[in-house]
């Protein structure tokens, strides 16, 4: 049986390495941010050793990123990332401070650092850096000394001593990289729900809160498009085998210890007997993904890398990619990218790659979304796309796209359809239903 990281940490309570993380709803306000003091100041007086990894407080990174908006000409471009690093920054410089504060007056030692003070190394990619390395000498001494350390989120410093963020969400996966790390016996983050469910309640109030979930399903279903955990901080978690659990910063802080170290949602790395074994366990979704299509393009070998090279280049992410059949020589290549990237995808394809290969056209469609069932039970069912397809079909809803893998199928359909999909197809599998 897989055993919950929380009752390892409960049975050696003295200097387990605990990280928490706490999104920006958590640290909305000083009187939220006060009740984070008093949950973490109650772990640490259980005996745990703990680093807290804060985000901004609530709309305060929209809030700096308007200004910048304000001051600069028609639209933000790539010749701003430096400052807009520099600037968003200051978001959770702030709200790690001010938490360090509210535990210093619980009576805590307590300090705080900026990511480039730990320092936590990253690349030289603005606004969407990656993590390369984490010094944890200077925590660890803090830590041995008797404090609670707090480490800003979302930001580090690149080898030229510049200031990166790593995109949003990437407090996330800052706490996560500091858990494997610093080998934490745990790493608990913190939100505005109680756990992942298997989809969001706000669109099917009928759906429940998954007691675990595994390692693979929560990566398919963060970058299927579940908000609940950023996909990078999942990938750093399976990667360095992190014990990791989803939980709710709004029950009482004074909750008692053992009941909060069993809440929320286990992210396990094993299939476990007891574990629930629906076919499909989630439908997550997404409507921040965009289709760019190049029409008439020359079918022969290494298109594909002509077209999508050019594109990481500009260090632009690709999702689901289709390519035609061919006719008369000539073929469609389609595929989709993050909102946030599509003027500049468009932009590349339109003045740089479409000339150079001799297509007719690049079009773009931005009115889409994607839709995804997940499961580990889908290895060893069969029928579960079809059932799905048929669904979908029962419902008018035309797929454009489908992308498959071992624990998930996805679809992109037309946007004004999202909703209805994903309740249909929360229906048809029954996840409304608690497990036998």
């Amino acid at each position: 049986m897989v055993q919950s990281p929380s009752f390892i940490t409960l049975f050696n309570p003295f200097m387990s390495l605990i990280v928490h993380k706490y999104g920006g709803t958590s640290m909305g306000s000083t009187e939220r941010i006060s009740n984070v003091a008093k949950r973490v100041a109650k772990w640490a007086r259980a005996g745990h050793q703990m680093v807290v990894v804060p985000s901004a407080m609530s709309g305060e990174t929209n809030r700096l990123l308007a200004l910048a908006k304000e001051l600069a000409p028609a639209r933000l471009n790539d010749a701003y990332n430096r400052e807009l690093d520099m600037l968003a920054a200051t978001g959770e410089q702030a709200s790690s401070a001010l938490l360090a504060i509210a535990l210093q007056a619980q009576g805590l030692e307590s300090v705080s650092y900026a990511g480039w003070q730990v320092p936590i190394r990253t690349n030289s990619a603005y606004t969407k850096a990656r993590i390369e390395s984490i010094d944890d000498k200077r925590v660890r001494g803090d830590l041995a000394a008797g404090r609670v350390v707090i480490v800003t989120g979302f930001q580090g410093l690149d080898e030229q001593g510049n200031i990166t963020t790593l995109g949003r969400g990437g407090s996330d996966t800052s706490a996560v990289a500091v858990a494997a790390a610093m080998k934490a016996d745990e790493c608990l983050i913190y939100t505005d729900v109680d756990g992942v469910y298997t989809t969001d309640p706000r669109v099917v109030p009928e759906a429940r809160r998954l007691q675990t979930v595994s390692f693979e399903e929560m990566l398919e279903m963060a970058s299927m498009g579940s908000k609940v955990l950023q996909i990078r901080s999942v990938e750093f978690a399976g990667k360095y085998k992190v014990p990791l659990r989803v939980l709710s910063s709004f029950t009482p802080w004074d909750i008692d210890l053992a009941e909060e170290a069993k809440s929320g949602t286990l992210i396990t790395f094993e299939e476990d007997e007891n574990m629930e074994q629906a076919i499909v366990s989630g439908i997550a979704f997404t409507r921040d993904e965009t289709k760019i299509a190049v029409l008439g393009v020359p079918d022969k070998p290494g298109i594909a890398y002509q077209i999508l090279g050019a594109v990481a280049d500009a260090n632009i992410e690709v999702d689901m990619i289709i390519q035609n059949i061919s006719k008369d020589g000539k073929t469609d290549f389609s595929f989709t990218v993050n909102h946030g990237d599509y003027a500049r995808a468009m932009d590349l394809l339109k003045n740089v790659v479409v000339p150079k290969l001799g297509a007719q056209e690049v079009v773009g469609d931005t009115k889409i979304c994607k839709v995804s069932i997940v499961g580990i039970g889908m290895r060893s069912h069969v029928g579960v796309a079809s059932t799905m397809f048929r669904v979908l079909a029962e419902e008018g809803i035309n797929i454009q796209m489908i992308s498959t893998s071992e624990i998930k199928t996805s679809v992109v359909i037309d946007e004004k359809y999202m909703e209805l999909a994903v309740k249909a197809l929360h229906k048809a599998f029954g996840l409304d239903q608690a497990p036998a």
